[in-house]
């Protein structure tokens, strides 16, 4: 059997080695690393295939959410709502612009925000929400969407981990992942779905004038060199990771496909295991259905229901089975996020989660073997 890893990138790298390698020797010959020929061709493909007007490349996914919001002219004090069962990242961004933010409890069986809990948490003070499309499916846009429509607030997609994923509207439209809201943002860090060797993301949106601003904000501020009509950062997706990503991105649905596919082995091996609960899908389709797009299975997320959880991680460790908790902590309870406003009794589902989730491995390289061990060693361990 191979050796399991929780992301093989030297895997899915062999079947794109010619193609990244011929690109990146010509990057190198040409020098044109920043702002190149394959930053402007990814920017057009991608917006090709997310069905969007506007996608503007920036160095990382925490630098799209923060331009993104730095785009939108949030100011201090502003109120922005979000999940407390997320990467800090999401609101790291808000504190760091000297908004507001404001924690709210997700759902025990997505992992998603709580739609309930958004609209008891809007102020007057609140400018937007930011619903995180965690693990690999969207949020219930639908609601959120009009939530915002009803209080006149903005929208600001965290699809980190979803690029790929679709979204069945309410009336029977679809919708890629990160194209709803006012704007998107998406990380590109190597382990994502769609990721590049290095940092990388990208902000989306279908506001012409937002994208203008957008792209001033990545460029220092600049539309003409040493015209700086906006306050900006540097914040560019160079060359080399432009061109790793224009490899991947014709294969991005295939390699959805192949997460699936392992969702659906590990799903199927979990059957009637009283203690495991295996991921659910937002559409009404039982399980994870041959024709179900909704989720991209960034992570392959349990809960383990018997307070095993954390002897279950060790178990695996020590048997070369990696796995992760994410996320170990709320936000609402890390040092630097500590706040006299937050209640305990206001995040139940979060507070069970962060006891009870583990992550499996998964990626576009995992055979069946591999998924056989492992299940049986979480079953074998779960039940003994």
């Amino acid at each position: 059997m191979k050796k399991i890893q929780m992301v093989d990138l030297s895997g899915q790298y062999q079947e794109i080695k010619d193609q990244v390698n011929t690109a990146i020797t010509q990057i190198l010959e040409t020098s044109a690393f920043i702002n190149g020929p394959e930053v402007h061709a990814f920017q057009k493909e991608l917006e090709e295939y997310l069905g969007v007007k506007h996608v503007i490349p920036c160095a990382n996914g925490t630098d799209a959410l923060q331009i993104a919001m730095m785009g939108l002219g949030l100011k201090p004090g502003d109120e922005v709502i979000t999940a407390d069962f997320t990467f800090a990242a999401t609101v790291e961004v808000i504190a760091l612009l000297q908004l507001t933010p404001v924690l709210v409890d997700v759902y025990p069986d997505t992992f998603n925000i709580n739609i309930e809990a958004i609209e008891k948490a809007i102020t007057p003070k609140t400018k937007a929400i930011v619903p995180v499309h965690l693990f690999g499916q969207c949020a219930n846009m639908d609601a959120i969407l009009s939530l915002a429509k009803k209080h006149n607030l903005f929208v600001i997609e965290d699809n980190a981990q979803a690029i790929g994923a679709k979204y069945l509207s309410k009336d029977g439209t679809k919708y890629m992942a990160g194209s709803m809201g006012h704007v998107g943002a998406t990380s590109f860090f190597p382990s994502k779905n769609l990721g590049c060797y290095g940092d990388g993301g990208a902000i989306f949106t279908n506001d012409d004038e937002l994208a203008h601003t957008l792209r001033g904000i990545v460029n220092h501020g600049m539309y003409e060199r040493y015209h700086h009509d906006v306050v900006g950062v540097n914040s560019r997706l160079d060359s080399i990771q432009a061109a790793v990503l224009r490899a991947k991105l014709p294969r991005l649905n295939g390699y959805c496909d192949a997460r699936r596919n392992a969702a659906r082995a590990y799903s199927k091996a979990f059957e009637g295991q009283e203690h495991i609960i295996t991921p659910v899908t937002v559409n009404t389709c039982e399980g994870i259905c041959d024709v179900c797009d909704c989720h991209v299975f960034h992570q392959y997320t349990l809960k383990i229901t018997n307070g095993k959880r954390d002897a279950l991680v060790k178990h695996l460790n020590e048997n070369k089975i990696p796995c992760g908790v994410y996320y170990p902590i709320p936000l609402h309870k890390q040092k630097a996020y500590l706040d006299v406003r937050y209640n305990e009794e206001d995040f139940p589902v979060t507070n069970k989660l962060v006891k009870e989730v583990i992550s499996l491995p998964m990626h576009t390289e995992l055979d069946d073997e591999q998924i056989n061990h492992i299940t049986k060693m979480v079953i074998g361990f779960v039940n003994a």
